[in-house]
C-alpha cells in the first residue's frame, strides 16, 4: 500500500495548499509561492521545516531543501526521543 504525502505546503498567509512525499518536489512548490510559504513535516505550525526566505531560495537547489529538511526531521526525532529516554 502507498504511503501517504508527507510533507504538507502552506501559503504565506497560512492557507493550505497540498502535500507531497518528496521534500525536492515540495521545494519546487514553495519556490513558486515565494517568501513565506512553507514545507511542514505534518500540520501544525510547529512542524515547520522550511520557510522560503527566511531560510533561503528553494529554487537556488531544490537538493539543499530537501537534505535540510531531512536534517530538521532528524534533529526533531532524536530531541523526541531523548525526552522519552528521561
Amino acid at each position: 500500500m502507498a504511503r501517504a504525502p508527507r510533507f504538507k505546503i502552506y501559503s504565506s498567509e497560512g492557507r493550505y495548499l497540498g502535500c507531497l512525499k518528496d521534500p525536492s518536489d515540495a521545494a519546487a512548490v514553495v519556490s513558486m509561492y515565494g517568501d513565506g510559504a512553507q514545507i511542514r513535516d505534518g500540520h501544525a505550525k510547529k512542524q515547520t521545516v522550511w520557510t522560503e526566505g527566511a531560510d533561503g531560495d528553494a529554487g537556488d537547489s531544490y537538493d539543499h531543501v530537501a537534505t535540510t529538511i531531512w536534517r530538521r526531521v532528524d534533529d526533531r526525532r532524536a530531541k523526541s526521543a531523548g525526552h522519552r529516554a528521561q
